[in-house]
């Protein structure tokens, strides 16, 4: 049985706010620790945390070398599977994907560009909220719908600004 548009949109969306809203830690532990190191900083200095070292830019830079996993050259299309390929062609490398600058309107380059960094990240950074796998399932799971993809291109995005 098929759902409604609308209904299939709402259960997606809710899906993919509950995994966002679950990557954060909730346990007393973590805020106690947060609290611990805040208080062990030297008084009068400002923190300020450098941001970037995870976004679709940093990588296309060429500033760290990608996790052997993806290499630079891998395509889009074996990476993410054949239903990406359907969308973006069989040729573009996933450097590609993160050097371009897309229409900010349009979706679907949005999340191939987000995803190819949240891709990297999962590799190469320790406590990145999503797995590979998890990565790849939700960027098929976003080609649904533009807005679909819109929604979880934000969400990618987010989790690459926030990384260390």
């Amino acid at each position: 049985m098929e759902l409604p548009p609308l209904l299939s949109r709402l259960v997606l969306l809710f899906l993919l706010l509950t995994l966002f809203l679950s990557s954060f830690p909730s346990s007393k532990a973590a805020a106690t620790t947060t609290t611990r190191t805040t208080q062990n900083r030297m008084p009068g200095f400002v923190f300020t945390r450098t941001r970037g070292k995870c976004t679709p830019q940093f990588w296309s830079s060429g500033k760290e070398a990608w996790p052997r996993m993806v290499p630079q050259e891998s395509t889009v299309s074996k990476v993410f599977g054949s239903r990406v390929n359907e969308m973006y062609g069989s040729d573009l490398t996933l450097l590609e994907a993160t050097v371009r600058n897309y229409d900010e309107e349009n979706g679907y380059p949005r999340l191939l560009k987000q995803a190819s960094a949240a891709l990297l990240n999962s590799y190469a950074r320790k406590g990145f909220p999503y797995s590979a796998w998890e990565i790849k399932t939700l960027v098929i799971q976003a080609l649904v719908s533009e807005e679909a993809a819109n929604l979880q291109a934000q969400l990618f995005s987010i989790a690459n600004e926030d990384c260390d």
